[in-house]
């Protein structure tokens, strides 16, 4: 097996070559791994020893460097940066491009995809290349709620008619675009952006100017108008709350708030003009990623350890810590995880889920906008071409990061 990863990770390093600047190993035989600084003590503790047991000629430096800094260092210092380190999904073109991430061998991407996920292993793949391997699959939204109030919880419509029969809260944050998304890929509507090494947005396909987008407005407009209706994503912000789209780091909140009566499940459907559509979601995942070598050998031991740290052991031991969500199958399955609720609903709704990419500042800003004047009531009474113009209007200022 150890000859076959070998030759996968001397394969790799040849692809590596060919498609990207190969980035010069350290003089000596430290592996530096950037994680969390929640992480560090278990990284530690895992990587350490693994690597006494598998490669004893190599040592670790484990430095807490957050997913967010972590991609900005390697972009703009590839090969300054760690040799392993965490980041999220919406970074990993950019460090493509970059030239910051090691293609994974066949060895590897086939491991990774029979591990994990789907939603996680589309997250770390682009095209037919892999690029990392996932480590969480918990950064999405569902619905948590009082089932002494809600009844129903399988469609909008049925929760806001409890809520209003028991005056009581739903909670959606339509002045999201991180939220906001969950009708409009309901209806089928896409929007993503393409961005360069540098940051910069090149490209924007989005088709919200459309029957779908009208469809998607119409839902958050009757959501919008009614009296149970609260703009909010944050249980800790929440009063008179029955209901609330939020996610896995609101479980304990939740669960204080609702006691005995705390449920949660997937996102609910909606109709709209006798048709019903699944409220979908952006889908977050953590990674590791493995920078390019020119040392076959130090390859082979990041790989290695890169695979090891993602794999059901170590994905448990953070569950166990943090509560971080698996994407690993096995882990997934585990007794206490399967017991996690909220983690429950969060793989239920991942099947409607979409990996975030990387989104200009301008698109959260007008998305915001948007959302605030269905709010405030501004297109109650639009019919359907004047609401086709301000999906036209809102389209052309998405397009603007890129094109303006």
């Amino acid at each position: 097996m150890k000859c076959k990863k070998v030759l996968a990770v001397a394969l790799a390093a040849g692809m590596v070559m060919s498609m990207a600047p190969v980035v010069s190993a350290a003089d000596d035989n430290v592996i530096t791994i950037w994680v969390a600084d929640n992480m560090v003590d278990l990284t530690i503790e895992y990587a350490t020893a693994y690597l006494e047991e598998n490669y004893p000629d190599y040592t670790i430096d484990v430095q807490a460097v957050g997913e967010g800094d972590a991609a900005s260092n390697m972009i703009t210092d590839v090969e300054g940066g760690a040799d392993i380190y965490t980041f999220a999904q919406d970074q990993k073109a950019r460090l493509v491009s970059a030239g910051a991430l090691s293609e994974l061998s066949d060895y590897y991407a086939e491991w990774v995809a029979e591990n994990n996920d789907a939603g996680s292993v589309a997250a770390v793949q682009n095209g037919d290349a892999t690029y990392a391997f996932p480590i969480t699959s918990d950064n999405g939204y569902f619905l948590y709620y009082d089932s002494s109030v809600v009844t129903d919880p399988t469609s909008v419509e049925a929760i806001l008619a409890d809520c209003e029969a028991a005056g009581k809260g739903f909670y959606f944050q339509i002045s999201g675009g991180w939220y906001n998304v969950a009708m409009f890929f309901g209806t089928g509507c896409t929007l993503t952006y393409t961005a360069d090494e540098s940051g910069t947005y090149t490209d924007c396909t989005i088709d919200y100017a459309s029957d779908a987008g009208v469809t998607a407005m119409k839902a958050l407009i009757s959501v919008a108008s009614s009296s149970a209706f609260y703009d909010g994503s944050s249980i800790g912000d929440a009063t008179n709350c029955a209901a609330i789209v939020d996610g896995t780091w609101d479980s304990t909140a939740a669960q204080e708030l609702f006691g005995d009566n705390y449920a949660c499940t997937k996102l609910p459907t909606f109709t709209v003009d006798d048709e019903t559509y699944q409220m979908n979601s952006f889908g977050g995942y953590k990674m590791l990623g493995v920078k390019p070598q020119t040392d076959e050998n130090k390859a082979l031991a990041c790989f290695d350890l890169a695979q090891y740290l993602s794999d059901a052991e170590v994905q448990l031991a953070r569950f166990e810590a943090e509560g971080w969500g698996p994407s690993n199958l096995t882990a997934q399955a585990d007794e206490a995880v399967q017991a996690n609720e909220a983690l429950t609903a969060l793989a239920e709704q991942s099947e409607f889920a979409i990996p975030q990419g990387d989104y200009p500042d301008d698109y959260w800003t007008v998305s915001e906008a948007l959302g605030k004047d269905i709010i405030a009531g501004t297109y109650n009474d639009y019919t359907d071409e004047q609401l086709l113009e301000v999906l036209t209007d809102f389209q052309e200022q998405c397009l603007a990061a890129v094109t303006g």
